[in-house]
C-alpha cells in the first residue's frame, strides 16, 4: 500500500502547508471550490478524500460530492464527528452498492439525489 501511495499523485489542502515532504504531493491553497472543479476536469481516476471530516464538511457544502463510500465497521463508539453535522441538511442519497468483507465491514456506496 506504501508503494502505492508513494508513486500516486496526491493533493493536500492547507492554508499554512507549502512543502508536504512526499513524493507525489501537491499543496492546493487557493479557494477549496476552485482547486477542487480544476483536479475534477483532469483526466485520470477519482477525487478522494481521506482522513479529514473538516475537509468532506467543506466539500460537502459547497456541493463537490459525487458520490459517499462510506466504510462500516461493526464496532459502536457512541461518540465522534458525523458526516452530516448538526444543523446541516442531510442530503436524499441513493444507495449505490453494498459489499460485505469477511472482517465484518460493510462498504456503502451512494450518490446525492
Amino acid at each position: 500500500m506504501t508503494a502505492h501511495l508513494d508513486q500516486v499523485a496526491k493533493y493536500v489542502v492547507s492554508r499554512t502547508l507549502t512543502d508536504p515532504q512526499w513524493a507525489n504531493t501537491t499543496v492546493l491553497s487557493g479557494p477549496l471550490a476552485e482547486e477542487i472543479q480544476a483536479l475534477r476536469q483532469r483526466p485520470g481516476g477519482d477525487v478522494v478524500t481521506t482522513g479529514s471530516i473538516t475537509l468532506v464538511h467543506d466539500l460537502v457544502r459547497l456541493g463537490l460530492v459525487d458520490e459517499y463510500r462510506l466504510f462500516v465497521f461493526p464496532v459502536v463508539l457512541g461518540r465522534g464527528r458525523r458526516l452530516f453535522p448538526d444543523g446541516t441538511g442531510v442530503p436524499a442519497l441513493r444507495l449505490l452498492e453494498s459489499r460485505p468483507f469477511r472482517s465484518g465491514v460493510v462498504l456503502l456506496r451512494y450518490s446525492p439525489g
